[in-house]
């Protein structure tokens, strides 16, 4: 097979997607029993046995063990089905949710979980918001059947009302709770009989063929004739599929089940692999790039320090745009010039790792470097190309660290700057005075800071209150213009991890005595990582 040829048929049976869901409705859990599915694991941990000595294969860190949740973004690769599957659990939290955003700019779809009891939540509502910008394909399943719920309509209302999508069944649950028999797969015509237990795999559930066999009556009574009744309702107003506008993310399949019983995750896998795209063009500042050209180019959009922290490491996790990774080829980072030649790349098992010789668009490769990639770097193997869209929001909370043992103050200054480049929290240096800023969007990110400088780096920090409550980037076109402004408020000026001017105050009204007194001067709650691009947001 020729090259282009071989390109263009590995990027087919590539699918790159990411898991998205409010706190708790089970995405980690899902995450596993999909590895579980495929053959990537064997056995599966459960997130909620913090005690026990399995724990989720995507949750690696320390904290995320000791709390049961996710606070970083983790990335599976497994084989199913003749398809390579780049799967992205992302941090449900919304402290955390800069991280998922970034990553929903490296897949190509998205597979939403919903908490049957809870419905749509305000997290699940803020990440729909981010695919709907970006026209993600998103598939939605409906978690936690076995226990008591809203009913299956109210559920497929709600999500229609609240993510303005049409929502198409695949599957639809009889009964709930401990009523719950199983669940009817309305495409292949037949039903999956409900058995709990954790320890089943595929292809060992009881089913029934026929969507009105006579021994669902007598097998599940009640249970039985109201779902058939409400599968009539639906197939009379619900529309039929259309992979159109599940590609243009304006319709959704739904799919129930309980994840935590290894339920309804079967019919979920197979839809992933035949509904979901592979690859496609990306946009970037210089054109648009096709997944099919034979040259190499990727962005970096998620950077990871101490994934093993005998070595402190710091992984690139490297999204491939278009043509045919090989390790050891020569590369060149756009940003800076520098050229790398990576005979360590990686694949991703969440922790676990395997050296990778190829790659082609859709994969996820880490790249372990020191300091040499930053968050929205563009790769290639020499065109000068700059993917676009990797978002960083101003901070809305702000705290002064400074370390408890002078002795220390080295580690602490190089831990901030490098969990600062993973984008773990953002770090400013103020112009008047030492004592570094941290910016973050939720209060639980200072936490995470302060374990990880503890743990990873062997230094305490105390977290202190800061004055300052509202940050905005600042360009102008005219540098001279730029510097009088800097120099003027170096009390209020700081530089964050990329060296990008940063105004801080304390209150909003403050914010626009400044702006009005500067008016060549640009501010921004948006900074776009590539090139340093920025845009105003839109602050209603």
């Amino acid at each position: 097979m020729s090259e282009p040829s071989r390109i263009a048929t590995e990027v087919r049976r590539r699918r790159t997607f990411a898991i998205i869901s409010h706190p708790d409705a089970g995405k980690t859990t899902l995450t596993e029993k999909l590895l579980l599915f495929s053959g990537a694991i064997q056995i599966a941990g459960s997130v909620k046995a913090r005690k026990a000595s399995r724990h989720a294969t995507s949750d690696w860190m320390e904290i995320e063990k000791q709390r049961g949740i996710s606070v970083a973004s983790s990335v599976m690769q497994m084989e199913y089905r003749d398809c390579v599957i780049n799967l992205l659990d992302t941090p449900g939290h919304q402290d955390f949710s800069e991280d998922t955003y970034r990553v929903l700019t490296a897949v190509d779809a998205a597979l939403m979980v919903i908490d049957a009891a809870n419905g749509v939540e305000p997290q699940t509502r803020r990440l729909l918001q981010v695919c709907r910008a970006r026209n993600t394909p998103i598939l939605t399943f409906v978690n936690k059947m076995d226990r008591e719920v809203q009913e299956p309509l109210a559920l497929m209302d709600e999500i229609e009302r609240e993510l303005g999508m049409t929502v198409v069944p695949f599957t639809w649950p009889v009964g709930m709770g401990k009523q719950f028999h199983g669940v009817m797969d309305l495409r292949q015509q037949r039903m999956r009989v409900f058995a709990p237990g954790e320890d089943r795999v595929a292809g060992t559930e009881e089913v029934l063929e026929g969507l009105d066999n006579p021994v669902y009556a007598e097998r599940f009574g009640l249970q039985y004739e109201n779902a058939a009744g409400e599968i009539e309702l639906v197939k009379e107003a619900a529309p039929e599929f259309n992979h159109e506008d599940f590609l243009a993310g304006r319709q959704t399949p739904m799919f129930f089940g309980s994840a935590v019983n290894n339920f309804g995750v079967q019919e979920v896998l197979d839809a992933l692999v035949e509904l979901a795209p592979s690859p496609d063009a990306r946009v970037a500042m210089q054109r648009t790039v096709q997944p099919e050209e034979p040259k190499f180019s990727g962005v970096v959009f998620k950077i990871q320090a101490n994934m093993d922290p005998a070595h402190r490491d710091r992984i690139a996790f490297v999204r491939v745009a278009s043509g045919h990774f090989e390790r050891g080829m020569r590369l060149k980072v756009v940003r800076s010039g520098k050229e790398l030649r990576p005979n360590t790349v990686v694949s991703f098992l969440s922790q676990r790792r395997e050296l990778l010789d190829e790659a082609f668009a859709g994969d996820i490769i880490g790249i372990p470097n020191h300091g040499v990639l930053q968050l929205g770097d563009t790769i290639t193997e020499g065109e000068a190309l700059q993917y676009t869209g990797l978002p960083f929001f101003a901070p809305e909370m702000f705290r002064a660290v400074e370390v408890a043992d002078p002795l220390k103050t080295k580690q602490l200054k190089a831990g901030l700057q490098q969990l600062g480049e993973e984008g773990a929290i953002q770090v400013f240096r103020p112009i008047a005075g030492s004592v570094l800023l941290l910016g973050a969007v939720g209060q639980l990110q200072f936490e995470v800071v302060a374990h990880r400088l503890e743990h990873e780096y062997g230094c305490k920090a105390r977290i202190m209150p800061s004055r300052f409550q509202v940050a905005r980037w600042v360009t102008c076109d005219d540098p001279a213009e730029l510097k009088r402004f800097i120099d003027a408020n170096d009390h209020r000026m700081a530089y964050d991890a990329v060296d990008a001017p940063t105004v801080l105050v304390e209150y909003a009204p403050e914010l626009r005595a400044i702006e009005a007194n500067w008016p060549k001067i640009r501010f921004h709650a948006l900074r776009e990582h590539a090139g340093l691009v920025f845009q105003q947001r839109l602050d209603g």
